[in-house]
């Protein structure tokens, strides 16, 4: 697999020093650029692509609206429309616009061209988004397209036709590197890319840049699962998870764009910062408009409560258990009561009388039914109403709907409904359950215990919904309330990510949001860290409403050296003994190092493994306990050593980032100092969460760790009995 390059940050690849032809390149005799270049003849390639696809945005901005609309609405909406479209054909000069080339053997068309007005050909650029020539001929093929699906799949063993399968590399926006394989060729060995380790080592200052192009076959059988189907991705670190996530919604946009125009797409990931991730990482894909949320964000949207309190982690744990709903439930439901009285409807002189059993039969009936609590109450008037008609019938009168309607908003109806099935406030139902202790015992009678009941009543309760402090776990159950009484709507697919730190209550809030859609699911057990951590994916899958969804895992990584991923998974059996260990394609020598110092050394030593890190490329994160934290931060100012917080955007003067170890998970650095692991196990409420967070922050590092500690390492982490691993840094 030889790569040509005179790239910058690849000093290791074979590029040449004189132009000479290519003897991997199979050249077409009618192409009028010179042979002996071939880089030169991709770059002009890709600047001819880039001008055709100037060209294609130019026509769209040219559309003349004004005399082809029936009306000013037709109008606005077709203007949108135009401007949708000529905001995805612009191009990003950062962002490469195609990063493969299939050529192949016969020039036969590949799977799906026909079906997509794709020519036969015997060479297919592979890119971010379709571009054509002034004469409708493509210059780039969009990666989702059933057209470009060898790129990903094809092997020595299944070539499917491809001759030679041409990955690029870039810096920017400019192409500066080509890696050929030859899949036709039986003397040429499989071996993994170079372009993409180089990419996976690039030093990161600065944004984040677009995920790596090259998804792998078994990523790519997950990118491409249909609309309709869940499945689950179980993803040990650096196994590109988030990636397969990303590029799935893309691709389902891309392949079910009018279905999913309609039904809504949703991307829910843990935090701030991985949604400005997001964010970077999508137009690459194709794609600019895709939604992101927190499930903070999707509760507050719902509830409209703020959420200005904490929970103590067991109030946490009990309020995030899926035995809530029913508490929820019954809650909601302990207002409806039984008529003692007939409801008695006069409409001119007449008298009509429903009997008690009757409106009892009746509220029983929909209580029966299952359906939410405002769809029923909606129902209720209208169902005393078909009485009172059955009624007038008997006595030869011929209502229609109108009388129905009449009598269903009668004086008399509306008082017997406000009296049998009033409304609920679902933040007021909350607030009570949470401060009646006689309430809360009477709608948790045979599901919570006494001390469970404890832990979650308010101490001092508050005055009213604005005055409460509600917690993030208080708005889920203020958004389960919120469904029992209303349907929440569903879109048609949902990305879920980290998946693994959410409660059962939490898993319900997203399942809402997909009843009749699909999801994707990641994350990763063993770096499960919250006190309601997902115990295993056929649970978590239960609570969101997809117990059928297919689980998938991925083991080989990509980002992680293969020494420090190893060293992190020591820790497994102890904290996710079902799960497979990680293996990682890099190789890198060492990277992992393990220091230990007496303690009045910590301090000093932790600062100068800092400033041996800065002295190389890339960005440094320094992790440590929440409460090491503070004086770490001391020592790196008396030792004048400029850091960072985590979310500040790192640069060339800047490139060390100080991280409480809470906040360590889905961020990576190129080099990572770890401070005292003992302090940050010891920093959660029970071993198993602290290994966890552990397991999280050791697998941070795309180049080097730097373990430093006084405190003896935990113990599945010793080695001879110092600890130690790879030698002294």
């Amino acid at each position: 697999m030889p790569a040509h390059a005179p790239d910058p940050h690849a000093p290791d690849s074979p590029g040449r020093d004189t132009p000479g032809p290519d003897p991997l390149d199979p050249l077409d005799p009618l192409d009028p650029l010179d042979p002996l270049d071939p880089l030169e003849r991709e770059r002009t390639h890709l600047a001819a692509s880039r001008t055709a696809l100037r060209a294609m945005r130019h026509d769209v901005e040219s559309l003349d609206i004004r005399n082809v609309t029936a009306n000013w609405v037709n109008a606005e909406v077709l203007q949108r429309q135009i401007d949708a479209r000529i905001e995805a054909l612009a191009d990003l000069a950062d962002t490469p616009l195609f990063f493969g080339r299939l050529d192949y053997t016969d020039s036969p068309a590949p799977p799906g061209a026909q079906e997509h007005g794709v020519p036969a050909a015997a060479r297919y650029y592979i890119g971010r988004r379709h571009v054509h020539d002034a004469d409708g001929d493509p210059m780039v093929i969009d990666w989702r397209a059933p057209v470009s699906q060898p790129f990903y799949r094809a092997s020595k063993k299944d070539p499917q036709g491809v001759g030679l399968r041409r990955r690029f590399g870039y810096t920017g926006g400019e192409l500066t590197a080509y890696e050929d394989e030859r899949l036709s060729d039986p003397d040429e060995a499989e071996k993994a890319s170079a372009l993409l380790r180089r990419e996976i080592e690039r030093p990161r200052v600065g944004p984040m840049r677009d995920i790596v192009a090259t998804i792998q076959p078994e990523q790519d059988e997950i990118v491409r699962t249909g609309v309709d189907g869940t499945v689950c991705v179980q993803g040990a670190p650096g196994t590109g998870k988030t990636a397969v996530g990303l590029h799935r919604v893309a691709y389902l946009l891309y392949a079910h764009r009018e279905r999913l125009a309609r039904t809504g797409t949703l991307v829910i990931g843990p935090n701030r910062s991985f949604l400005r991730y997001i964010e970077q990482v999508l137009p690459a894909l194709g794609e600019l408009a895709v939604r992101q949320a927190t499930v903070e964000d999707l509760v507050a949207e719902s509830t409209g409560v703020e959420v200005r309190g904490t929970d103590d982690p067991e109030a946490a744990r009990i309020k995030g258990d899926a035995r809530m709903a029913e508490v929820l439930r019954r809650a909601v439901r302990s207002g409806v009561t039984m008529p003692a009285e007939p409801c008695v409807v006069v409409r001119g002189s007449r008298r009509w009388r429903v009997p008690a059993y009757e409106l009892e039969e009746i509220v029983r009936e929909l209580l029966e039914r299952g359906i939410r609590y405002g769809a029923a109450r909606e129902a209720l008037p209208q169902r005393v109403a078909h009485a009172v008609l059955t009624r007038m019938e008997r006595s030869g009168e011929a209502p229609d709907d109108r009388v129905q309607n009449s009598v269903a908003r009668n004086t008399a109806v509306k008082a017997l409904v406000k009296a049998v099935w009033p409304e609920v406030d679902p933040a007021r139902l909350v607030l009570r359950l949470l401060s009646d202790d006689g309430f809360l015992a009477e709608c948790s009678e045979g599901i919570l215990t006494d001390e469970e009941r404890k832990a979650i009543l308010w101490a001092k309760p508050p005055r009213g919904v604005r005055s409460a402090k509600w917690s993030a776990a208080d708005a889920v159950l203020i958004d389960e309330a919120t469904d029992l009484v209303r349907r929440t709507p569903s879109l048609g697919h949902v990305v879920l990510d980290e998946a693994q730190d959410l409660s059962p209550m939490q898993y319900r809030a997203v399942g809402r949001r997909c009843t009749t859609g699909s999801a994707t699911v990641l994350g990763d057990l063993a770096q499960g860290t919250t006190p309601w951590a997902t115990a295993s994916w056929a649970e978590a899958l239960s609570h969101l409403g997809k117990p059928d969804a297919a689980v998938e895992e991925l083991t080989r990584g990509f980002r992680v050296p293969r020494e420090v991923i190893a060293y992190a998974s020591r820790l497994l059996p102890h904290i996710a003994p079902g799960l497979s260990e990680a293996t990682s394609i890099r190789d890198a020598a060492g990277s992992l190092r393990v220091r230990a110092v007496a303690v009045e050394e910590l301090d000093g030593t932790v600062v100068d493994a800092c400033r041996e890190a800065l002295e190389r490329e890339g960005s440094i994160g320094l992790i440590a306990a929440a409460a090491r934290v503070p004086a770490l931060a001391l020592a790196l100012d008396a030792a004048g050593v400029p850091h960072l917080t985590p979310g500040t955007e790192t640069d060339a003067g800047t490139r060390l980032t100080l991280v409480p170890a809470t906040l360590a998970k889905g961020l990576e650095y190129d080099h990572v100092v770890l401070d005292e692991p003992a302090a940050v196990v010891d920093g959660e409420p029970d071993e198993r969460t602290g290994l966890r967070r552990l397991y999280v922050c050791l697998t941070r590092a795309v180049s080097g760790l730097a373990v430093v500690h006084a405190a003896p390492l935990p113990e599945p982490l010793r080695d001879g009995g110092d600890g130690s691993n790879g030698g002294d840094a």
